[in-house]
């Protein structure tokens, strides 16, 4: 790829993008409000976007807010992740009808009608992209209704000038800089009274885009106005966690008393995993109609936190509270790692905000690491 490539876009011209890649044959979605949130749909115009909203988040909390200005992406992370377009929490695996005395198979198309444009990606959220591609198409036996959604993707990420007082992707490695992984990258500027985008491009693809764009060229105080405004939203997070040896630590911390107290407040509700954009876990299912005349499979979203997820012949593996957290949290922090070669986790703080009982894994974790360096004293 060339150099990259970097302009103005003015906020009162952003509808230009959003029709460039209508024009592409994309299917663009991105943040919109509703009920009370902000989440993931399909968008027309500038008009669907959360313009002068924002967020305030905290464990067991989510409160939306107006900011007073326009700012298009105000606000942290909504409950969804990217993940619901690529790995969708409930797909058709295949039908059957009565035909005949028999039954005939239907096979539902693999692929969307049209790839997805994501508008609005953040880097927490580019890294657990790159976290299920490792997961669902790096290995010999792919899964092909994640690899027909994903294909032909067109990224429009958006670099964050603020953080949420769950973020925690600076430990974690993953943010807040989008470094790549992107097509266009927007950082989104307000100083001096004006409302802009510094658009910079990733890909060949991106370079087409922004071409059609009609922008300004970007000076020196445009960048560095950016690259302030992200160096901001890395010093405003508030939690961490300590990733140093995290892996045997974890591990040797089977029996700590502190999975004792966590499941005093956990419900296994499986909040934290619906919301968790690396989460992949499924089970099948088959269904009948009342008639018998027609008949589906059908794979769903799974959570380790089910009593019947590690099911087998006798019972569940994991039949209390305290193991399946442990299983969660030592999965997503310390096996992830030897199983796909990274941690599971991007700092997101989806896990925090939406659990009921405000159960935060980055104070579980440092819980876990006081108590055993105290005992090591």
């Amino acid at each position: 790829m060339a150099e990259r490539t970097q302009a103005i876009l003015e906020a009162s011209a952003f509808s230009r993008l959003i029709e460039a890649l209508v024009r592409r044959g994309y299917n663009v979605v991105g943040p919109v409000r509703r009920d009370g949130a902000i989440v993931y749909s399909e968008i027309e115009s500038a008009a669907d976007l959360p313009a002068g909203w924002s967020d305030e988040q905290d464990a067991g909390r989510y409160r939306l807010k107006e900011r007073g200005d326009g700012a298009i992406f105000g606000f942290a992370l909504g409950p969804q992740s990217w993940k619901k377009y690529f790995h969708p929490a409930d797909v058709l695996l295949w039908s059957a009808e009565r035909e005949n005395g028999g039954f005939r198979i239907l096979n539902p198309p693999a692929a969307p009608r049209r790839p997805f444009a994501l508008l609005g990606v953040r880097a927490c959220e580019l890294a657990a992209l790159r976290i299920q591609d490792r997961v669902l198409l790096g290995n010999p036996h792919t899964d092909p209704i994640y690899q027909a959604r994903r294909d032909g993707a067109f990224v429009v990420a958006v670099q964050c000038t603020g953080a949420a007082a769950t973020c925690f992707c600076a430990s974690m490695g993953t943010g807040p800089r989008v470094e790549s992984g992107f097509d266009l990258v927007l950082t989104e500027l307000l100083a001096g009274g004006r409302h802009r985008f510094l658009v910079e491009t990733g890909s060949q693809r991106g370079t087409e885009v922004l071409s059609e764009l009609a922008c300004a060229p970007a000076t020196g105080e445009d960048r560095e106005t950016a690259q302030k405004a992200v160096e901001e939203a890395a010093h405003r997070q508030v939690r961490n966690i300590d990733t140093t040896d995290i892996r045997d630590l974890l591990y040797q911390s089977f029996d700590h008393p502190e999975w004792d107290r966590v499941a005093e407040r956990c419900l296994a509700c499986a909040n934290c995993t619906m919301v968790c954009p690396t989460c992949f876990c499924t089970t099948v299912e088959d269904l009948t109609d009342i008639t018998g005349d027609h008949a589906e499979r059908r794979r769903r979203w799974d959570s380790c936190f089910t009593l019947s997820f590690s099911y087998i012949h006798g019972g569940s593996v994991r039949a209390s509270g305290k193991s399946r957290y442990r299983q969660w949290m030592t999965h997503k922090l310390a096996s992830w790692i030897d199983q796909f070669g990274s941690s599971g986790c991007v700092g997101c703080g989806r896990c925090i905000t939406w659990c009921p009982a405000g159960i935060d894994i980055a104070q579980e974790a440092a819980a876990i690491r006081e108590a055993n360096n105290h005992g090591n004293s």
